[in-house]
């Protein structure tokens, strides 16, 4: 396992780094402004399966996609609506995961994180990423790198050391723009959703 500690001077080496591991199907533990977090490939069955394990989740619950467009997703059957265009360009990039109904029935969540580090690799790949919290299910948030490398159930490919998040940091608001024109939120964190949208 590859650790990367972030500075001022190797951002680029970093996000190519988690680029080659990432293409090549891979798992990469790294910071975001809210929490730290997993990522590998959108949609990499394989991929998703190693999160599972090392977080020891729940395999039903999905995992939400980082994405530099939210409108990209839309080949991977997401409806873009005028309520999650309007709440994406409201408040993307930031602390906010968007969930919306796709073409076959299932629902899909997004998030377009305001990290520069995340911004740079998204922008360098051509895919989005399947994410989640690196914490293991069921335990508090983690903003320490290394609580995150002792807690998960077995190794990640590369770490992105980015340092302490600051404790008050919130994990992102989760509100569902699936049911109609206005959104439900599932979860409050660290952004405060105008009532307009609810």
């Amino acid at each position: 396992m590859k650790i990367i500690k972030l500075t001022e001077n190797n951002l680029t080496q970093a996000v190519a780094a988690s680029c080659e591991v990432l293409r090549n199907g891979g798992v990469v533990l790294l910071p975001t402004e809210t929490v730290y977090g997993l990522v590998c490939p959108f949609q990499d069955k394989d991929a998703e399966e190693r999160i599972y394990k090392l977080k020891m989740r729940d395999k039903n619950k999905r995992f939400a996609a980082f994405v530099k467009d939210y409108r990209s997703l839309a080949k991977y059957g997401l409806k873009i609506t005028p309520l999650i265009a309007e709440m994406a360009d409201t408040y993307c990039p930031g602390k906010i995961t968007i969930i919306g109904e796709c073409e076959n029935g299932d629902t899909l969540g997004f998030r377009m994180p305001d990290h520069e580090f995340i911004t740079a690799l998204l922008t360098e790949l051509d895919f989005p990423l399947s994410s989640t919290s690196a914490n293991v299910s069921g335990e508090p948030n983690i903003t320490c790198v290394e609580e995150a490398i002792t807690s998960l159930n077995g190794e990640v490919d590369l770490v992105i050391d980015g340092g302490v998040i600051p404790e008050n940091s919130l994990a992102s608001t989760v509100v569902d723009c699936s049911k109609g024109d206005k959104a439900v939120i599932l979860r409050q964190g660290g952004l405060v959703i105008d009532t307009k949208f609810l």
